[in-house]
């Protein structure tokens, strides 16, 4: 691991775990320095890493402020599964089963996230996510089986992307999301327990593995009073 990273992770670790509370101010460069035995350069480096990653506001002369991240712990740009999310905060959540089979992937609905996306079969796993035990959540994938092999119950009731990783030996990297407001479908109303004026939030996208294979089309219809999203977004001058 390069110094800069190890310096990074240990203040990253000393932030989480409240050691700089929020609206405290990190141990100047100097002091940085020589707590790790590091140059200038390698402590900056490292602060630069926890700034662009939302822990710190550098102020010059003032130095690094520890910032309120727990803000951002529902973020849109990122790849993560809801069941990953519900065991960070300890959330109580149970998923129902609803289809796990063969279907037709409705290529027009993920056009925008994928531009050469194609009508084919795959497989379909539809699920209702309870938090709190409240529906929250209507997950529907597709997955291409040529890649994804058959889900067991057990796992879909879980995190499918623990067992895409772990037994199946897969490496996810990335993904292409559309976030829109719809009215709610009959669908909707009836397992997410929400009345015919409702609106819900639809997440679509396509996700990626490291060699750029498209394995997952993914519709997330979120109940709007529910859910909120959060993402961490610095600006960049040009």
């Amino acid at each position: 691991m390069r110094k800069y990273d190890a310096i990074y992770q240990d203040l990253k670790d000393k932030i989480e775990a409240e050691i700089y509370a929020t609206g405290s101010l990190l141990p100047s460069e100097s002091a940085l320095q020589d707590m790790y035995q590091a140059s200038r350069d390698t402590v900056r480096k490292a602060l630069r890493l926890l700034k662009d990653d939302g822990f710190i506001q550098s102020q010059k002369g003032k130095g690094s402020t520890v910032i309120n991240r727990q803000e951002y712990v529902f973020p849109v740009s990122g790849v993560v599964s809801y069941a990953e999310l519900a065991a960070q905060f300890h959330l109580q959540t149970r998923t129902v089963v609803l289809t796990n089979h063969f279907a037709t992937l409705p290529a027009k609905s993920f056009k925008d996230v994928d531009p050469t996306v194609e009508v084919k079969q795959m497989r379909l796993l539809k699920r209702v996510r309870y938090l709190e035990n409240e529906p929250d959540i209507i997950d529907i994938d597709y997955l291409d089986p040529k890649v994804v092999p058959p889900i067991p119950e057990s796992v879909a009731k879980d995190s499918l992307y623990a067992y895409l990783e772990g037994p199946v030996g897969l490496t996810i990297a990335y993904a292409t999301k559309e976030i829109t407001v719809e009215t709610a479908t009959e669908e909707d109303q009836r397992y997410l327990k929400i009345p015919p004026s409702a609106v819900v939030v639809v997440v679509r996208s396509c996700s990626s593995l490291t060699d750029t294979t498209k394995f997952q089309y993914t519709e997330s219809r979120h109940r709007a009073d529910r859910f909120k999203f959060h993402d961490f977004a610095r600006r960049i001058r040009p």
